[in-house]
């Protein structure tokens, strides 16, 4: 699939912690609805994001990666990765995002592949695994289309700690991936 004109992809710097964290909260706000409170997404997504990006791009750990996609310049996808997160599972792919006028138009498939890639460079044993919420039925389509095998179920964590923050017990799956090279393109 072919990705938009004037795609480009980058690591990302403590200067982009606002546009990852507008991105994310839209992503959350367009995807988590019925699994995160209203209340949470239209009042305090946002707000809870721009610090931990900030914190996490001022002060990354030094297995993680998080790769920008930006068109003019614009932040339209992000994939951030811990390397060596799991002993079982590998490295976790803690974010991946696209915005949303650009799904299905390749941005996110490239972000996997270079997220496999960075994985392959450092490890090139490790698996890769992934949080999805079950709901989100777009995204495990995607996950799956691209080799990903549903391998468990579980409570999804409250952001922050805060469980007024949850509607309920949603439930995530995990996603992973035992080759990751299986991810680069051909």
């Amino acid at each position: 699939m072919p990705s938009p004109a004037g795609l480009r992809f980058r690591a990302a710097g403590p200067g982009d912690a606002h546009a990852i964290a507008a991105l994310h909260a839209d992503s959350w706000q367009r995807h988590y609805r019925g699994a995160f409170s209203d209340a949470f997404l239209d009042n305090d997504a946002a707000g809870y994001l721009l610090p931990l990006w900030t914190g996490r791009l001022a002060s990354p750990k030094p297995r993680a990666r998080t790769i920008l996609a930006e068109i003019d310049g614009a932040v339209v996808g992000l994939a951030h990765t811990l390397l060596g997160e799991h002993p079982a599972w590998g490295s976790l792919l803690d974010n991946l995002h696209v915005a949303h006028g650009l799904k299905r138009q390749g941005a996110g498939t490239r972000l996997l592949a270079l997220t496999g890639r960075e994985v392959v460079n450092w490890s090139p044993s490790s698996g890769l695994y992934l949080w999805v919420l079950e709901q989100n039925s777009d995204a495990r389509a995607f996950y799956a289309a691209r080799g990903g095998a549903c391998v468990e179920r579980a409570e999804v964590p409250p952001p922050g700690g805060d469980p007024a923050r949850l509607n309920g017990k949603p439930m995530g799956l995990r996603y992973a991936w035992r080759d990751p090279s299986k991810l680069l393109p051909g």
